[in-house]
């Protein structure tokens, strides 16, 4: 069978003009083989780290805020700080606010165990009422030991605007109860809790072992 030679005038078919369909020419300077890109970060990506720096966020305010919490706390006060800070006899007396009185020793654990109620009580109500606390072991209250018989400590005298006694009572108290009391004192209220005995401290000495009022010896007694 002969082979047919191409006519160069003739048509061509469709078979042959699929086949005859030049490759598309390489633009200038386009790569033969792309290389990959980097896409955007999609909208997930975005909402994810978004996330993470406002977890971190608050953890970062949370931490901030429990270390500001604990340094703001009423730290533990001595009775020697509470003394030094305390408003002076004449000067309470004086003001015409109410006051809170406090007769103590330093080695009166029940006084030790109630200086920090008293520190956080003390900044609570200390522009409202005088804060006064007498050492037992300092000769110079001897008058006032006895004006007010006392007889254990801590002892609490509740006076006033005009230094008058309102209540006295003994031994260690909760911090509720005093702030009670205090909350009454200042409005001229009869005091809820005049009447609480708690726990004293043991004496180590009398302050005059002669006498036999002495003012330091123990005893349950409340005065009003």
């Amino acid at each position: 069978m002969a082979l047919k030679t191409p006519n160069p005038n003739e048509p061509a078919s469709q078979d042959e003009a699929a086949n005859s369909v030049p490759a598309r020419a390489n633009p200038a300077g386009e790569q033969s083989l792309r290389s990959p890109s980097t896409s955007p970060p999609s909208v997930a990506n975005w909402g994810t780290q978004l996330r993470n720096l406002v977890i971190v966020a608050v953890a970062t305010v949370l931490t901030v805020a429990v270390v500001l919490g604990f340094q703001t706390q009423t730290p533990s006060a001595s009775l020697g700080e509470l003394a030094e800070a305390a408003v002076p006899l004449e000067t309470a007396l004086a003001n015409g606010q109410p006051t809170l009185m406090e007769f103590y020793a330093n080695w009166c654990t029940s006084c030790q165990a109630m200086a920090p109620d008293m520190a956080e009580l003390r900044s609570r109500f200390g522009d409202q009422i005088n804060f006064v606390m007498l050492n037992v072991d300092n000769s110079k209250w001897l008058p006032e030991m006895l004006h007010y018989r006392v007889d254990g400590i801590p002892h609490f005298v509740y006076l006033d605007g005009d230094g008058a006694s309102v209540a006295s009572v003994i031994g260690e108290q909760p911090k509720v109860v005093i702030a009670a009391n205090i909350a009454a004192l200042i409005d001229q209220s009869p005091l809820p809790y005049a009447q609480v005995i708690g726990q004293t401290s043991d004496i180590e000495a009398p302050l005059n072992p002669t006498r036999s009022d002495d003012p330091r010896g123990h005893s349950a007694q409340v005065v009003n």
